[in-house]
């Protein structure tokens, strides 16, 4: 008897050591990480930069798609009425059947390319969409959010914009997927062929539009972005709201067929693309072996992976980063696409492996949710480190020689490392 309660004694002895020694772990970990002064340089710099709402200096429009990512940091140096205003004007030019565009623009600059939309309620502006996405309605749904979430303004889902409101019109965007751009066979939201979360096909020729040859497809990214964008509505929707669906149904319908159709439980690692219409790659080209790093990082945002997951997906990144002498895990897919199966993006340039900080940082909310922080401020530090290096955000970066490309003043990076900063040091304030 004696022997067991020693035994006992000691099994508590050392349960208390080991969390204790837990406890000073954070600790540590909590003060080197407010003590780290890059930390606040890079945010300074962001919000220096978030002082106008187009994507960057390449870019005349303003982006759904990129403001869902820098609106917390808008919010800092904007009064919360130019925001709101800005999110509306998304809403003023909503398609009749829900459908949310990709960009809007000065109507006196609107000489690009694309098919441009005009609406009454919005004179002077017009706007196009990247019909080959499937992100643009997930993007405004997460913006209004955010937005509620740092002003408390609520009032935005009230605002009638042309008979209807915010609220009511966020659910239109939410249907239109599941009317336009939703699988019957799958039960998963589909869009065209592209690199990851890209917005290019992969034959030539203007390759952000649907066309003849486009090869219709599901993946990861839009899945989790569409259920992120659910739980969203569902959280701002008033108790008195009676939606068109029973969406929480939807959104857990996606996750079990996710799981289902696109994670392949003995790779740990997601499948690129399930084909709808025939594949646009050739027989022996097995793009299975391609890591989709941006998809998978939305994916586990979504809550679509367990922690032992999350883990994986962290190593198998970190691993296709350390074969390129310059990439972090913002590394877009590993290893690229060839030439031959993807003419209109030849490897490492742009979507097809080049280093997007755009997505990287925000590994770094998905690793601290799951209890990974100092994985999460290791892998932020060189985004950090190269951001400082090159006096300002970039769009992307060549992995093969470190050199910034795209746009400069790319408020997209400097958004998702203002984000990334502040997750990590408010873990580091309630830990130290």
């Amino acid at each position: 008897m004696k022997i067991r309660l020693l035994s006992v004694s000691i099994f508590f002895w050392l349960f208390y050591l080991n969390a204790n020694a837990q406890v000073n772990d954070k600790a540590v970990l909590a003060q080197s990480i407010l003590a780290d002064k890059s930390l606040d340089t890079i945010q300074a710099k962001a919000l220096k930069l978030l002082s106008g709402f187009s994507a960057g200096t390449s870019y005349s429009e303003v982006w759904i798609r990129d403001c869902n990512t820098f609106i917390k940091g808008s919010l800092q140096v904007h009064p919360k009425e130019k925001v709101k205003e800005m999110l509306l004007m998304f809403f003023k030019i909503q398609g009749a059947d829900g459908n949310i565009v990709d960009g809007l623009v000065d109507s006196a600059k609107a000489g690009v390319g694309y098919k441009y939309r005009y609406s009454s309620l919005l004179p002077g502006w017009a706007a196009h969409k990247n019909t080959v996405e499937t992100d643009q309605e997930s993007s405004l749904i997460q913006a209004v959010k955010k937005y509620i979430d740092v002003t408390g303004d609520s009032t935005i889902l009230n605002e009638v914009v042309g008979a209807k409101t915010v609220l009511q019109r966020m659910e239109d965007a939410l249907s239109y997927i599941r009317k336009d751009r939703w699988s019957a066979k799958y039960n998963l939201v589909t869009g065209a062929t592209t690199i990851d979360w890209g917005d290019v096909q992969p034959e030539t020729g203007w390759g952000v539009a649907i066309n003849d040859k486009t090869k219709w497809a599901i993946d990861i990214y839009d899945n989790a972005m569409y259920v992120m964008a659910i739980h969203d509505f569902l959280a701002m929707s008033a108790a008195n709201y009676k939606p068109k669906e029973n969406w929480n149904t939807v959104a857990a319908g996606i996750k079990t067929n996710v799981r289902k159709y696109l994670w392949m439980p003995s790779a740990q690692k997601y499948v690129p693309h399930i084909y709808l219409n025939g594949s646009p790659f050739s027989k022996d080209f097995n793009e299975q072996e391609i890591l989709y790093t941006g998809g998978s990082i939305c994916a586990i945002l979504a809550g679509f992976n367990t922690n032992a997951e999350v883990k994986e997906i962290n190593r198998q990144m970190l691993t296709a980063a350390a074969k390129e002498k310059h990439a972090t895990i913002g590394i877009t897919v590993y290893p690229p696409y060839p030439k031959e199966q993807f003419p209109n993006m030849h490897p490492y340039l742009y979507q097809n492996s080049g280093d997007w900080t755009w997505f990287g940082g925000r590994m770094t909310s998905a690793l601290i949710a799951n209890g990974f922080v100092k994985e999460a401020q290791a892998e932020l530090k060189p985004m950090i480190d190269r951001a400082i290096a090159n006096k300002g955000f970039y769009e992307w970066y060549d992995v093969q020689t470190g050199a910034p490309k795209g746009s400069g003043d790319f408020r997209g990076e400097a958004g998702v490392l203002f984000d990334a900063i502040t997750v990590l040091k408010q873990w580091a304030i309630n830990n130290k």
